[in-house]
């Protein structure tokens, strides 16, 4: 294949060829992926923004990786809508603007996308780039949870837990966090363990809390350490100082 493939040249690859080139090393993977995404492929383009945006297999350059999901989007693909929206809320390759990412959140969720639908929920919640509006934020976690997003089933559970746009209600707010835990949010997994803490299942609770760790961002984990080292509870107070690794103290 030539350094610049034609999209019918690369659109008559096998699909045992696409994933040998996907599962090289990472420079090549992103070398593969640049070509289809130069030839019009939106899947590619939206990949390679990803790539861009993480710096995997490329020098990282976050206002490329912005021009890439643009070109996605243009094509309609609804993961490089939301992703222009994470650009504009988070200020990745532009400055923040949270009106103009609701807006390709928005987008992203009028066409279905789980992550746009919580996206735009989250925005909706805090009040940023839009009116707060906690009603329409619920609505919008409860369908992107229907869709199985962890993340939406944690904000509902919290929705449920400090009575907004709903009657507090904790048994169900306990009954979320344990879904968004068992979907692999890390928010949900901390949710849950308080839960469970709080309910004298201090065993499930610690062994919840030993899975936090596997998505948190170490901000969130930092934040677990003081919750644990402030605790009631002894036995997470004594895990605290060398929390995430109390197994080393």
């Amino acid at each position: 294949m030539s350094d610049a493939p034609t999209l019918d040249a690369l659109t008559a690859l096998s699909a045992d060829e696409i994933a040998r080139r996907l599962s090289g090393p990472p420079d090549e993977v992103a070398a593969f992926v640049r070509a289809a995404a130069v030839a019009g492929v939106a899947e590619a383009q939206a990949r390679f923004g990803q790539m861009l945006l993480d710096g995997t297999g490329v020098k990282q350059d976050q206002r490329a990786a912005l021009g890439w999901f643009a070109r996605a989007a243009k094509a309609g693909h609804v993961e490089a809508i939301n992703m222009i929206g994470r650009c504009y809320d988070l200020g990745w390759g532009t400055a923040v603007d949270k009106a103009r990412a609701a807006e390709w959140y928005r987008a992203a969720a009028d066409r279905g996308l789980d992550w746009g639908m919580y996206n735009l929920g989250t925005l909706l919640a805090l009040g940023e780039g839009v009116a707060r509006d906690h009603e329409a934020a619920l609505a919008l976690f409860r369908r992107a949870g229907a869709m199985g997003n962890a993340k939406a089933l944690n904000f509902i559970g919290s929705f449920y837990e400090d009575g907004w746009a709903v009657e507090a209600d904790i048994a169900t707010a306990a009954g979320y966090y344990a879904r968004a835990a068992e979907g692999g949010d890390f928010r949900g997994r901390f949710n849950h363990a308080r839960m469970l803490a709080d309910a004298g299942r201090n065993d499930e609770a610690l062994a919840w809390l030993a899975r936090v760790p596997e998505t948190a961002t170490p901000r969130f984990i930092a934040q677990v350490r003081a919750y644990l080292a402030a605790s009631d509870i002894a036995a997470f107070r004594k895990i605290a100082p060398d929390w995430p690794n109390p197994a080393h103290s």
